[in-house]
């Protein structure tokens, strides 16, 4: 793909005023809050707030240029990361505990949080990267409109936990560029234990399903820079917790083998794992390979390298 013909995907979108029409959408949608599969039903226009203590305005605990994450991502310049305070999923080990658990960060406005999105542009930032953006997506769509009247043109990341509706992903079909969830567990009984979400195994396999719809496997230009399509993260987990081997057989049979994928070693017990045996140590280095392996087997082809 040439980068000098590349165009966002939510420029055409908002010509066609389809942004402005899904914008109304979601933000009538906080009125009785059921943007994510925990369906709060929360008033959050009136101040109410659910599992994602989030009420009328997002919440954001920083921005920056971040070259932590992944190469396509990076590049030379970084990815414009925007940290979003709280969390829908809220797993017991989460390594930004104080963000997602404890609420550091600031309430912003549409104004607000659009100028943090050009800021990032104009610092040369390759994309705009909303982390925990699932509660969010109203306001990050209202901030948008402002953000491309005034300019924006990089690609737009939805870096998730994967615990995403559907039917809040398809508001996003012509928006998000590049999607990148986490595939975290495929056991219930895990995903129950560690962030009281059992249903998250079969919400992440129909939401991974819908943003590959969408956006189709990872397209770089010819600088290795990330431009769209999807990229899935997976952490490894002590003693297999993860459930490494069938979500990466997953991922080849019913996306695509071809599926750009971070198999990531970084685990540490931060949190509450401390209080769970299975989950109050870091993962060893045969572990990690044994995870890799099972991606390769598997027939995965991109492995992001770390």
């Amino acid at each position: 793909m040439n980068s000098h013909l590349f165009e966002p995907v939510y420029v055409r979108t908002h010509q066609e005023g389809i942004l402005k029409e899904h914008s109304n959408m979601l933000r009538e949608k906080l009125k009785c809050c059921t943007l994510c599969p925990r369906n709060c039903e929360s008033d959050r226009l009136s101040g109410q707030t659910g599992i994602c203590k989030t009420g009328e305005y997002a919440v954001v605990s920083s921005y920056m240029p971040h070259f932590g994450e992944e190469r396509p991502l990076v590049g030379r310049h970084g990815s414009g990361t925007i940290f979003f305070t709280h969390c829908n999923l809220l797993c017991n080990f989460c390594q930004n505990y104080d963000i997602s658990h404890e609420g550091r960060g600031y309430p912003v406005g549409d104004r607000e949080l659009a100028d943090m999105m050009l800021s990032l542009q104009a610092l040369g930032c390759h994309n705009i990267n909303f982390v925990t953006p699932t509660h969010v997506v109203p306001q990050i769509v209202s901030a948008l409109i402002l953000a491309i009247d005034d300019g924006l043109r990089v690609p737009l990341v939805y870096n998730s936990g994967g615990y995403d509706h559907v039917d809040t992903l398809k508001y996003l079909d012509g928006i998000v560029d590049i999607y990148m969830p986490d595939f975290k567990f495929w056991d219930p009984g895990i995903a129950k234990k560690i962030c009281k979400a059992e249903d998250y195994p079969t919400t992440v396999k129909k939401a991974v399903k819908e943003m590959h719809n969408q956006v189709g496997d990872l397209v770089m230009d010819q600088s290795g820079i990330a431009q769209r399509g999807l990229l899935i993260r997976h952490l490894v987990m002590p003693e297999g917790q993860a459930g490494t081997k069938k979500v990466m057989e997953y991922i080849s049979r019913e996306l695509s083998p071809n599926s750009y994928v971070n198999v990531m070693p970084q685990y540490r017990p931060c949190g509450q794992a401390w209080s769970d045996p299975k989950l109050s140590r870091s993962i060893t280095h045969v572990e990690f390979q044994d995870a890799v392996n099972d991606a390769i087997h598997a027939g995965i082809t991109r492995l992001d390298k770390v």
